[in-house]
């Protein structure tokens, strides 16, 4: 016998009883960004790597260090997207749909980056982002944030709290980098190996080092609102006045800066204690800066990337359980019934739409197929045997409920279960 090949380390199945949490997740997330005028759109798994390389920065942990990159046929060098935006503006751009009305335009699906696989951080990860394009203010921030409280708000989560903070334009952060860079040198000893290897490549990131010598440095090195000009300083102030005014709780966080070298003006994340280390479960900001370095004229854009991941975790802790199991399971004994059957439960699917039916196949006796019904979680079990089809009726036995089994006329089946259905949602 074979060795049983296991699924690629850091790449996990999604098993059915949690893909009922995914399907929450992704449909009241696609509803939401409806409401606020997103559209989707899809953007391929694999780009060119040079894509990836220009956006995100070639001194980047990301391209340096995790990205999946292969030579393919024609020798060009590709990469799986470790992240959504840089695809995103690839796009737009490619097929003209920017400088023109602000787009609001949203995505789903799998990144890949090989880390090292922990909870909450995984190879292949799942992410939700929202890019608008065209629209320079601090007004369409907060909508962006007031989006994504909605969201919490909608899934029944709490403990998610958001930290803000500006990084300014590129000759203010420039300023800033060179002052960072000369309080750095000073403690140089004193950092970890990784904030050492950054200092010249990309020095804001020391600042969000999670090495507990460095972050004594750190506490003590030159703040950037310090280097803000007057421009950057009454963006981010609009931004935390409309926050303020639409009851969004927020903290300034002078050390987030995010990982990617394409943001600029206003970062953001959305932090919770409740999944340890790994407590990002959405993050973005505005990236005025990216359009140009990926070859076209500038252009505002700004968004965010939220972790499918770890959202479904904190669902999971919120408690209760998420119901998909078939509502109604149609138990069939006798000549005859299958057939009957089979074209009960179309007809059931067709008028019925909110109800789920599994019909019971491959025969078995009353008890066998009870049994099943009552495994497959059903709520109802409708009884169809020889007498029941010769008689034009259904018997009803209620799985979930302490109640007399009735009988109901097989071609009033549909308006029956109607009403049922109705009174279990007032319930």
């Amino acid at each position: 016998m074979s060795e049983r090949i296991q699924s690629v380390k850091g790449m996990h199945d999604l098993l059915p009883a949690d893909v009922a949490y995914w399907q929450r997740l992704e449909r009241c997330a696609a509803d939401i960004l409806g409401r606020y005028g997103y559209r989707e759109m899809r953007i391929p798994v694999v780009e060119k790597t040079a894509l990836f390389k220009r956006a995100i920065g070639e001194t980047t942990d990301v391209v340096e260090k995790e990205m999946y990159t292969f030579e393919d046929r024609n020798g060009d060098y590709l990469s799986l997207r470790p992240e959504g935006t840089a695809g995103v503006v690839r796009a737009v751009l490619q097929h003209g749909l920017l400088y023109g009305p602000p787009l609001r335009l949203w995505y789903i699906g799998p990144m890949f980056r090989r880390e090292r696989p922990q909870r909450g951080r995984l190879r292949q990860f799942h992410q939700i982002g929202a890019e608008v394009f065209g629209l320079p203010g601090p007004d369409i921030e907060a909508e962006l944030l007031a989006l994504c409280a909605r969201l919490w708000s909608e899934l029944g989560l709490s403990g998610i709290r958001l930290e803000l903070n500006s990084l300014g334009l590129a000759e203010e952060r420039g300023k800033y980098r060179e002052a960072l860079v000369d309080y750095l040198r000073e403690h140089l000893d004193s950092l970890d190996a990784d904030s050492r290897a950054r200092l010249h490549k990309n020095p804001l990131r020391v600042l969000d080092s999670k090495h507990e010598g460095t972050q004594e440095i750190v506490a003590q090195a030159p703040r950037l609102s310090d280097y803000l000009g007057q421009e950057s300083r009454r963006h981010f102030d609009a931004l935390c006045g409309y926050l303020e005014a639409l009851g969004i709780e927020y903290r300034v966080n002078p050390h987030l800066v995010r990982g990617l070298d394409y943001y600029s003006q206003t970062v953001f994340e959305w932090i919770t204690d409740r999944l340890g280390a790994q407590g990002t479960v959405c993050a973005g900001g505005r990236y005025d800066g990216l359009i140009p370095i990926q070859g076209g004229k500038p252009w505002p854009g700004v968004g965010f990337a939220m972790g499918l991941e770890r959202l479904v975790e904190l669902m999971k802790s919120a408690g209760g359980q998420l119901e998909d199991a078939p509502a109604i399971y149609l138990v069939l004994v006798g000549d005859g019934t299958r057939q009957a059957g089979l074209q009960l439960a179309e007809l059931l699917r067709e008028r019925c739409p909110q109800l789920g039916v599994l019909m019971n196949a491959c025969g078995g006796s009353f008890k066998a197929q009870f049994k099943r019904a009552d495994r497959s979680g059903a709520s109802l079990a409708l009884v169809l045997g020889k007498a029941e089809l010769a008689e034009g009726r259904l018997g009803v036995k209620f799985l979930r409920e302490d109640r007399d089994q009735e009988n109901i006329p097989i071609d009033a089946a549909a308006q029956w279960l109607g009403r049922w259905l109705a009174a279990q949602q007032q319930r």
